[in-house]
């Protein structure tokens, strides 16, 4: 999934990002509030993770005006303020939830996934389409029971098709969920990366199958049997 990630203190933004990453998520990562009011007006994402103590726009002026926007993107706030009013004050602001500093990077990670769970409409971890079965949490694959050996890539973009099965999703945005901006990619790169995913779920017997529309884009199924 892409992720907006707005922290000034590069110690904590460099390790949220790096941590983010190695779970196959493509992480745009700002140290300026005004650069990343900015980016939420052009680009979407399927999650920001937002510092309150941010210079140029602080964080609560971030999601004020997202909000003001109707931009539905869940917002985790990060805060080193322990307050309760503080806390509150996200909260009716728009925040999905909050972490205050310093945490474990495990109950962040549990909190990204909860919200990029509830986002997508899932009630647990696991993702299912026939003997397919995705485990968000471990993020692992597997047909039949069978282990599905995917690269980070190739997960990420089975992910997104999984979660919203029979929506039919265009190159081009999978190109945005899947590759950061700094990243070198291109549309080819996704057709890449579908042929592969074609490939290992035939071979292991998956009855979900990724099927192409011609000039839309491409959508995951499970046919009846």
């Amino acid at each position: 999934m892409r992720i907006l990630l707005v922290e000034d203190t590069r110690d904590v933004g460099e390790a949220i990002a790096v941590r983010l990453r190695g779970l196959g998520h493509a992480v745009d990562w700002e140290v300026d509030g005004a650069a990343g009011d900015a980016l939420l007006e052009v680009q979407a994402y399927d999650l920001v993770i937002l510092d309150v103590n941010l210079p140029g726009l602080d964080g609560f002026a971030i999601l004020r005006r997202l909000r003001a926007r109707r931009g539905p993107v869940p917002v985790l706030v990060l805060t080193a303020r322990s307050e309760v009013d503080d806390r509150v004050g996200a909260l009716d602001l728009g925040a999905d939830d909050y972490l205050v500093k310093p945490f474990d990077f495990r109950e962040l990670e549990a909190r990204v996934r909860a919200l990029l769970r509830r986002n997508s409409g899932h009630a647990d971890n696991a993702l299912l389409l026939g003997n397919l079965r995705l485990d968000r949490e471990a993020r692992s694959g597997s047909v039949a029971g069978d282990p599905l050996e995917l690269t980070r890539r190739e997960w990420t973009l089975i992910e997104i098709l999984a979660a919203r099965p029979g929506r039919i999703f265009a190159k081009g945005e999978l190109l945005e969920r899947v590759f950061a901006f700094e990243e070198e990619s291109s549309e080819n790169a996704v057709e890449q990366i579908v042929a592969r995913l074609r490939r290992k779920l035939a071979a292991a017997g998956a009855q979900a199958e990724i099927r192409t529309l011609r000039g839309l884009g491409y959508q995951v199924v499970c046919p009846e049997p």
